[in-house]
């Protein structure tokens, strides 16, 4: 006889109602996190916890449902509601210096949630390693953005885009690496 969870019963993980749930959820995380914001001298990005929330929210949700919550982000923050760092929100971040990150963030959002369809973020050996490809992939479309739009040196770009943020990146890869094997072990058992 086979036995049905009480979750599973009520909020079958492939229900829209459950789906709409989690964007809905996740969009309010990124948000949230995005207020985290602290200025960097000199740099036009500042330090935020939207790449923490898009880690997590790439590995959690898979491709799909990740890139979904992304892409709703993006367009309610298009549309005027202020979800982007500090306050922010219309076309302008996206035109602007910051835009580069955010679409790289919608990206990374997409590749960790199919490495995370292949179980790679279940073991720390893969699940570091998949945080840190996020991380190139948003970097790599924030500075080359940053670049492009203020039409400043690679240098500057590199130590305005990049060098300050380091730090902060591999304490949020740390967190975001380690974090869900063990909730993954956890909920397995």
């Amino acid at each position: 006889m086979s036995t049905i969870s009480l979750k599973s019963a009520v909020f079958p993980r492939t229900s829209v109602l459950n789906n709409a749930l989690l964007v809905a959820t996740g969009t309010i995380f990124i948000s949230a996190m995005a207020q985290i914001a602290l200025p960097i001298p000199g740099s036009p990005v500042p330090v935020t916890g939207q790449t923490l929330a898009v880690l997590l929210i790439g590995t959690s949700y898979g491709a799909t449902l990740g890139l979904t919550t992304l892409l709703t982000y993006l367009l309610i923050g298009i549309a005027g509601a202020p979800v982007f760092a500090s306050g922010g929100h219309g076309i302008e971040r996206l035109t602007g210096a910051t835009g580069g990150y955010i679409i790289g963030m919608v990206v990374a959002s997409f590749i960790t949630g199919a490495l995370a369809g292949r179980r790679w973020d279940q073991r720390f050996v893969t699940a570091i390693p998949t945080m840190l490809l996020g991380n190139v992939i948003i970097f790599g479309f924030g500075v080359t953005w940053l670049h492009a739009v203020t039409d400043k040196s690679w240098s500057w770009a590199v130590s305005a885009g990049l060098t300050p943020f380091i730090l902060g990146e591999v304490l949020k890869i740390a967190i975001a690496g380690t974090s869900l094997p063990l909730v993954w072990r956890k909920i397995q058992k």
